[in-house]
């Protein structure tokens, strides 16, 4: 049996012998820079992802401006000619008991 002592003159010599220290720095360095290069991409991806998003919103934004741009102009153009429409049918109705009755929506104007 080796003595505990005996195992730490041992551990000492081989320190200076092999220089621990450089092995740990060598496996820090490689573990941070690929820590780094990991964030990079991960970051590269959500900004992607975020830059995707803002562009459908911005699509969806337009097509939205677009229809209402639409309905609005039609909005007007409907109140421009009036409830009926410019020389639009024009159909009679008459009240029948609790009921209306309509004449002349089958006859061309």
């Amino acid at each position: 049996m080796v003595s505990h002592l005996r195992l730490k003159e041992m551990g000492a010599a081989l320190d200076g012998a092999r220089s621990p220290g450089v092995a740990r720095v060598t496996l820090a360095g490689l573990t941070g820079s690929l820590a780094t290069v990991t964030a990079l991409a991960v970051g590269s991806v959500l900004a992607l992802m975020f830059a995707a998003t803002l562009a459908v919103v911005l699509v969806l934004a337009v097509c939205l401006a677009a229809v209402a741009a639409t309905a609005w102009r039609f909005q007007r153009r409907a109140l421009r000619r009036g409830p009926l429409g410019a020389g639009g049918p024009v159909i009679e109705a008459h009240k029948v008991g609790h009921s209306w009755v309509a004449y002349g929506w089958d006859r061309q104007a």
